[in-house]
């Protein structure tokens, strides 16, 4: 026999072996290996476009918390896990302009500080040690100092308090005002621990000591508190938001102040009557984009948020995006104009901005839902995360040229070989005729000549969302539930997110009673379909999904049993 010919027969032979092999059995979770389901957070791009930072979010089952890590994917190689926080997380990172550091938050000696790794690698070095609890900081546009909001720790007085009758306060009257503060970056810090540090026993006073660099106030005031800021990329100015205090709906107030970096001084720019809040400034710096809630306050809890171009020379303000039926989350103002992601029903993608002819257009709508993009300093580059209905959050980069997409990440390999959620979206008309879509989950055997007990789930917010997934979970043991032969819908009802203002205005002055009807209907729906059980069917849901659930224990008889999740009853 040739050659030829025994390797042909042996390539024949292995053929037939592997189409002989049966497919890889699917096997069922357990509900604790769904809640260990690692989560992806943020991806940011380096400013020169080589690195994405993000965030991986595990279980820590023995201490009964989540740990939360930073990760780096390079060009060309595997992401790897970058810090590691013994008993907490890393958070909040941010890269220094010339892509050489990493800031982040972190406890790692029993307070949260800022902490610095180098690209290069090497173990993170402290560059605060602040008594306060740190907020949002940023880089200067030139790295070479950070500045952070900050409320104070507990005083001396605070702590006799609560050593003599326990902890508590006062419900609306104390808080703590947060400051705005700076402090210089030296890349070439010396560690504090690199030289002894004690106190002389007759002044204790303290010498040999390496102290971090103090912090300078910017703005501290007794009669505000500052919740947020936005750099200018020239570095001369600072837009903060500074509201009466620090109370949840105190916002309804807020206003933009603009703070000149060369004098210190500050003044208040942006004073409506409504909520205002610094967005993004325009790479020449000339301007500001600002997000503001409706004059009528009531209303700013459902109609869109709207944004607002501001000069900085005082000229007058644009609104820009009103054609826009959906909030709008920017994420940069580059050259080429204002990028934003928004949801359009369950989907969620990148648009592009023209804030001169106010013309809006899509950049990226594939993978599904588009989420936290982020463009690197010539707008050329982006990372962002993204999942759909049948894979987990996944790291991507792209180019703005031709909209490349590269996926970075390979999560979804984590859940294989698990028996996953056959989801699909489903519409109906509810009672008044509003058109109603849901979530339908269906086991990996469905048999649509079969009818199947019904498990309802109602997600919370209102202005929730709920959307194909493969590891359905959200509080409740989905998973475990389809396999035991359940279908289970989760209905977007009246006042959900990504549906449009007319939408989420519908249960206005009409909660309990509006959103019910999109639910029953969606029973209905399922019922006039063959494909449920209605003698076994469960409703449940949680905070507003709880309030809706609670309200059908008084008002139907459908459901065998009804659980009510941190929802408000009487």
């Amino acid at each position: 026999m040739s050659t030829t010919i025994k390797t042909l027969s042996c390539l024949s032979l292995i053929c037939f072996c592997l189409l002989s092999l049966p497919a890889q059995e699917k096997r069922l979770p357990s509900f604790e290996e769904v809640l260990s389901v690692k989560g992806t957070g943020f991806a940011s791009i380096s400013p020169n476009g080589q690195y994405i930072a993000y965030s991986r979010t595990k279980t820590d089952w023995q201490n009964n918390r989540y740990d939360s890590e930073i990760w780096l994917a390079k060009a060309g190689e595997e992401p790897f896990q970058l810090t590691r926080t013994a008993k907490g997380s890393s958070s909040s990172y941010l890269w220094s302009p010339d892509s050489k550091w990493l800031l982040f938050r972190a406890n790692r000696d029993e307070s949260t500080q800022l902490y610095a790794i180098s690209i290069r690698g090497g173990e993170a070095q402290k560059v605060s040690q602040i008594e306060g609890n740190i907020g949002q900081f940023d880089w200067s546009p030139d790295g070479t100092q950070i500045a952070f909001t900050m409320s104070p720790k507990e005083d001396k007085a605070d702590k006799d308090r609560k050593k003599r009758f326990g902890g508590y306060a006062v419900d609306d009257q104390e808080y703590k005002m947060s400051g705005l503060y700076i402090m210089d970056f030296d890349p070439n810090q010396a560690d504090p621990a690199d030289l002894p540090c004690y106190e002389k026993t007759d002044s204790l006073k303290k010498i040999n000591c390496i102290q971090l660099p103090e912090p300078q106030v910017l703005v501290k005031s007794d009669s505000f508190t500052v919740t947020g800021f936005s750099w200018s990329p020239d570095g001369k100015y600072m837009a903060y938001d500074k509201q009466d205090d620090p109370l949840r709906n105190s916002w309804f107030s807020a206003d933009i102040a603009l703070l000149d970096m060369t004098t210190k001084e500050s003044k208040d720019w942006i004073t409506n009557s409504g909520g205002d809040f610094a967005v993004e400034w325009s790479p020449d710096s000339k301007m500001l984009l600002y997000s503001a809630s409706a004059d009528d306050l009531e209303a700013a809890y459902y109609t869109n948020t709207r944004l607002f171009t501001a000069p900085l020379d005082g000229g007058p303000q644009k609104e820009v995006g009103k054609t826009f039926d959906e909030n709008m989350n920017v994420v940069d103002w580059n050259e080429k104009g204002i990028y934003f992601v928004a949801w359009q029903k369950t989907k969620r993608k990148l648009y592009h901005l023209d804030p001169v002819k106010d013309q809006f257009k899509v950049v990226l709508e594939s993978p599904e839902r588009i989420n936290s993009v982020s463009f690197n300093k010539d707008g050329q580059q982006i990372a962002f995360l993204a999942n759909g209905g049948e894979q987990l959050t996944e790291v991507y980069r792209a180019t703005m040229s031709g909209m490349k997409v590269q996926q970075i990440t390979e999560h979804t390999q984590e859940i294989a070989d698990w028996k996953t959620s056959k989801s699909e979206m489903i519409s109906w008309k509810s009672k008044d005729g509003a058109t109603i879509e849901g979530v339908l989950h269906k086991p990996q055997n469905y048999d649509p000549n079969k009818k199947y007990p019904l498990l309802v789930i109602i997600h919370g917010g209102p202005t929730g969302i709920s959307t194909t997934k493969p590891t359905a979970s959200y509080v409740y043991p989905m998973l475990q539930w389809l396999d035991k032969g359940a279908l289970i819908l989760e209905p977007n009802y009246r006042g959900s997110a990504g549906y449009g203002q007319d939408f989420r205005e519908l249960n206005v002055r009409n909660l309990g009673v509006g959103d019910a009807w999109d639910v029953l209907s969606g029973v209905d729906y399922l019922a006039e379909k063959g494909i449920i059980d209605t003698d076994k069917m469960g409703c449940m849901g949680w905070s507003q999904g709880g309030y809706i659930s609670a309200f059908l224990t008084t008002t139907s008889k459908r459901f065998k049993a009804i659980s009510v999740g941190a929802g408000i009853s009487n």
